[in-house]
C-alpha cells in the first residue's frame, strides 16, 4: 500500500477555496479545479515504494509502477478485462463556476471515432480533434457540498414554460419547436438550432434571457448566473433545456454516454473511466462538433436519477451503477468500532474526506489518498470517511 502525492489541475472554473480548505492549507490564490488519483497519462498519481531493504525507493508515477508488473498491481482478473491499465480515474472536483456543458460517447461510438480520427491523421492535440482515445468516459459524481449541476434533457414542455416566461421575443422560435413536434424530434430540431443560430443575434437573445431570469429569480436564478460566466454564449439557451440538480452532501448522480450535463458549483469525488472523450455543447471557447454532437446526444427527457448509497452489514455504502470500469463506496468509520477489512483482489484507491482513519499502518488526513495493489491485505480504522474506487473484475 503506498501514499500517492497527486496533481491539481488548475482549470479556470475551479473554486479557489474549497480543495485548500478540504486539504487544511492555505489557497494560492489561483483556481483549484480538480485533483487528479490514478495513473492517467496526463498527471498520474506519485508514489515512493519500500525497496527489500527497508529503505524508501525513488517517486515514481503510478503508470511506470503499473507497467512494470500489471498482473501484480491490477491483479489478473482486472489485466484479462481492462487489459494492462488503471480503468479508473479517481477526483476530487471544486466547481467555482460552470464547466462546459458536455456529453460523453459510449464505447462503439468511441472506437468510431477514435478510428476515423486516426485514419485521416488528426493530430492529436490539435484543437479540433473530438476522439482523444477509443474508450467511452461514464462518470460519477458525489458531493461533499451542496453540489448543483445540469443532467439529462427536461420534458420538452417544460423546457418552452421556462422560455416562454421569459418574455423574450427570439425565444419564440426555440418555444414553438417544442411544443409541435415528438419528443425526441423536439429536442434535436431545438438543440440543432441554437447551435446553429448567427452568433451576434444569439448572444443579444442570451443578454435579453440573463436580464429576464434575473427579474424573475426562482427556478431561473441558475440560468442568470451561468450567462455571468459565459455571457452571449448559446450553450446558455441549451442549458434551459436540461434538468437543474442540487445534490446534498452524500448524494450522487451517474453520467451514462449521450445524456448531456454541466456541473455548477460545489466540491464532490468523481470518478469516471480513464478517457478524455469529451463532445462540447456550449458554455466554452473550445471546439464543438455540432454534427458528431447530434449522432451521439440522446435525445430523450429523463430525470436526473439521484443516487444514495446502499449500505451492506460490512458498513460498506455502495453507490450503484451499470458500469465495471469502477466501483465507487464510502465507509463512515466510528470511534471503537472493530477495524474494516478492505482487502480485494482489484486494485483500490482509498481517499479520505474527513476525520483521522487509518488504512493499514497508514494515518490519513482529508485529502490524501492511498493506492492498494490487488490482492495486497488492507483495513480501515479509526475515525473519518474513506472513499475506495475500485473495479468490477
Amino acid at each position: 500500500m503506498d501514499r500517492l502525492s497527486n496533481t491539481v489541475r488548475p482549470y479556470a472554473w475551479g473554486s479557489i477555496t474549497a480543495i485548500p480548505e478540504l486539504l487544511g492549507v492555505a489557497p494560492t490564490g489561483e483556481p483549484q479545479a480538480e485533483m487528479w488519483m490514478g495513473a492517467h497519462p496526463g498527471a498520474p498519481s506519485l508514489l515512493t515504494r519500500t525497496t527489500a531493504a527497508g529503505e524508501a525507493g525513488p517517486e515514481q508515477p503510478l503508470t511506470e509502477v503499473i507497467a512494470a508488473d500489471p498482473e501484480r498491481e491490477l491483479g489478473r482478473a482486472t489485466v484479462e478485462k481492462f487489459g494492462p491499465r488503471l480503468p479508473f480515474l479517481l477526483k476530487l472536483l471544486a466547481a467555482g463556476a460552470p464547466l462546459s456543458l458536455q456529453v460523453h460517447p459510449d464505447l462503439a461510438q468511441a472506437k468510431r471515432g477514435y478510428e476515423d480520427e486516426e485514419r485521416r491523421s488528426v493530430p492529436i492535440d490539435a484543437p479540433h480533434r473530438t476522439y482523444k482515445d477509443a474508450n467511452h468516459k461514464p462518470e460519477l459524481i458525489c458531493a461533499l457540498t451542496p453540489f448543483a449541476g445540469l443532467c439529462g434533457f427536461r420534458p420538452p414542455a417544460e423546457a418552452a414554460e421556462a422560455m416562454a416566461a421569459l418574455g423574450v421575443d427570439s425565444l419564440k422560435p426555440y418555444v414553438d419547436l417544442l411544443g409541435a413536434h415528438p419528443e425526441e424530434a423536439a429536442l434535436r430540431e431545438v438543440l440543432t438550432a441554437i447551435l446553429g443560430a448567427d452568433p451576434a443575434e444569439t448572444a443579444e437573445t442570451v443578454h435579453l434571457a440573463a436580464a429576464a431570469a434575473e427579474r424573475l429569480g426562482g427556478a431561473h436564478a441558475p440560468y442568470a448566473r451561468i450567462a455571468h460566466h459565459f455571457p452571449g454564449d448559446p450553450g446558455v439557451i441549451a442549458a434551459m433545456l436540461l434538468n437543474y440538480v442540487e445534490l446534498q452532501p452524500g448524494e450522487a448522480l451517474f453520467l451514462g454516454a449521450g445524456v448531456p450535463h454541466a456541473y455548477l458549483d460545489g466540491l464532490g469525488v468523481e470518478i469516471m473511466a480513464n478517457s478524455d472523450n469529451v463532445l462540447r455543447c456550449g458554455l466554452t471557447p473550445k471546439h464543438i462538433d455540432v454534427p458528431e454532437l447530434l449522432r451521439i446526444v440522446r435525445f430523450e427527457a429523463t430525470e436526473p436519477g439521484i443516487l444514495r448509497p446502499e449500505a451492506s452489514p460490512s458498513g460498506e455504502e455502495l453507490y450503484e451503477t451499470p458500469v465495471d470500469e469502477f466501483r465507487l463506496s464510502r465507509f463512515d468509520l466510528s470511534p471503537g468500532a472493530a477495524p474494516v477489512d478492505l482487502t480485494r483482489d482489484t486494485p483500490q484507491i482509498l481517499l479520505c474526506t474527513g476525520g483521522a482513519p487509518r488504512a493499514g499502518e497508514l494515518d490519513l488526513a482529508p485529502g490524501t489518498s492511498v493506492f492498494v495493489p490487488s490482492g495486497e491485505r488492507v483495513e480501515a480504522s479509526g475515525t473519518g470517511t474513506l472513499f475506495r474506487a475500485t473495479v468490477v473484475a
